[in-house]
């Protein structure tokens, strides 16, 4: 019986942890944020978004905002009709659900058409994500490949289970 319910909580356990591991959270932007001038295609290039992962839109509010629409309305940064209404919160924060083709601009004044502020990303479903190329980083902050946490918890789980 003891044996029984350890195991399920070992399943249950790789589970949650293979879900979190792979789960990114991008802040759009960067440090500098959904801002004028800023080049969001650039920004987006080198990234693999995939389904779970969710996009962080920070900006003053007021200041700008985020609307998703479609890539003919993203091409003429056009705000009508909008898929899934105005975001204002200064602080979006868009769960990418589904793979495919996703649009985003801001609307106010002419921010989108004349000051750059539009961003289109590619969802690959969860169970396509290909290994991103190896890049060079800037950033003296240390990297751990996520695939150490994922050894960790098994390893622990493992350790459970057998106590």
């Amino acid at each position: 019986m003891a044996s029984s319910h350890s195991t399920i909580i070992f399943i249950a356990t790789l589970v949650v942890l293979a879900t979190s591991i792979s789960a990114k959270e991008y802040i759009v932007g960067d440090g500098s944020g959904w801002t004028l001038d800023f080049d969001y295609q650039a920004w987006a290039k080198d990234k693999v978004f995939t389904v779970g992962d969710t996009l962080v839109f920070n900006y003053a509010p007021g200041a700008h905002n985020v609307m998703k629409v479609d890539g003919n309305n993203f091409q003429q940064c056009n705000i009508a009709p909008l898929l899934n209404g105005t975001l204002t919160s200064g602080r979006d924060v868009i769960p990418l659900k589904t793979s495919g083709m996703k649009w985003y601009i801001c609307g106010v004044g002419k921010h989108c058409e004349l000051r750059k502020m539009k961003l289109a990303i590619a969802v690959l479903p969860q169970t396509m994500t290909p290994a991103p190329a190896p890049s060079v980083s800037q950033s003296s902050k240390l990297t751990v490949p996520s695939i150490y946490g994922f050894l960790v918890a098994l390893f622990g789980s493992l350790v459970l289970l057998l106590a």
